[in-house]
């Protein structure tokens, strides 16, 4: 399930990019919500989408994810200048770094991390 793009318009100063800066919470989606609002807070991007994935995994070892919400499989696509210099590598272990407690009850995270320059 898509659940939507988190948006911003507070503009940077010196320059013309959108921060994203809130997005709408999902009622019963603990971990979208947790993961959305840890990574706009830190990594201030430019561009943000979670898509929940986890119900295309139903049934396969790993599939329950958190027991709440049954949340476990997750797609996220991200734009930050935070990423900027950085490797693949780097880029994917800051992410892990910043979902902290969340990563152990992800299955699985796909992640697309680039810089404004890249996009």
């Amino acid at each position: 399930e898509v659940w939507g793009e988190a948006s911003g318009d507070d503009e940077v100063e010196g320059g013309n990019d959108n921060i994203v800066t809130s997005f709408e919470e999902i009622e019963g989606k603990p971990m979208y919500n947790a993961i959305l609002s840890k990574l706009i807070n830190v990594l201030k991007p430019t561009s943000i989408q979670l898509t929940d994935n986890s119900a295309q995994h139903a049934g396969h070892a790993g599939s329950k994810g958190w027991e709440e919400s049954g949340e476990s499989h997750f797609a996220l696509e991200v734009v930050a200048e935070a990423f900027e210099g950085l490797n693949l590598v780097k880029r994917h272990q800051l992410i892990y770094m910043l979902l902290g407690e969340v990563m152990p009850k992800i299955h699985a995270l796909e992640i697309s991390a680039k810089s404004p320059s890249e996009v």
